[in-house]
């Protein structure tokens, strides 16, 4: 199972179309915060077919229209600061902060951790656990990125859109 991985994305919506594009092929998504706007989850969902799971970021504002969202779309799950799903037989773990990240993938409980924030793409094996940053889709930074997991070889792929 191929699985795409975003985070922030700051309602860069052109840029999000460009990702999608990357990304097509992949059976889930997973996002780790700062869509913002909840008209940026509607385009996520519009560009994306597969389910996708989302986490809080620091920048999300209106929860409650992006939970009624989610709930329209149905097959969207929005967690809080912390989210936690079982794909493709691997465990993994979503947030939006950097060392909240680096202390999940420590415990050893998880195949993949995957956080956004720092804006700044990584990619690190801690133990067992692949630590993971896609980077930005809205390219403050300089460099738009994104990511693919593959759940059967248990490797990631930071790829630029």
């Amino acid at each position: 199972m191929r699985l795409a991985i975003l985070s922030d994305i700051h309602d860069h919506l052109e840029k999000l179309r460009r990702a999608l594009e990357r990304l097509r092929g992949c059976e889930a998504l997973l996002f780790c915060g700062d869509l913002c706007a909840p008209f940026t989850l509607r385009a996520l969902a519009e560009g994306f077919p597969g389910e996708i799971h989302a986490v809080r970021g620091n920048n999300d504002g209106d929860m409650l229209l992006l939970s009624q969202v989610a709930r329209e779309i149905g097959r969207i799950t929005l967690y809080g600061v912390y989210g936690e799903v079982e794909l493709g037989g691997r465990r993994i773990a979503l947030v939006h902060y950097p060392r909240l990240a680096a202390g999940l993938a420590a415990l050893g409980s998880y195949d993949l951790v995957c956080y956004g924030h720092d804006h700044k793409s990584h990619l690190e094996q801690v133990g067992k656990t692949l630590l993971l940053n896609p980077g930005e889709v809205m390219g403050w930074k300089g460099r738009c990125t994104v990511a693919i997991y593959d759940t059967e070889s248990g490797q990631a792929e930071i790829l630029e859109i």
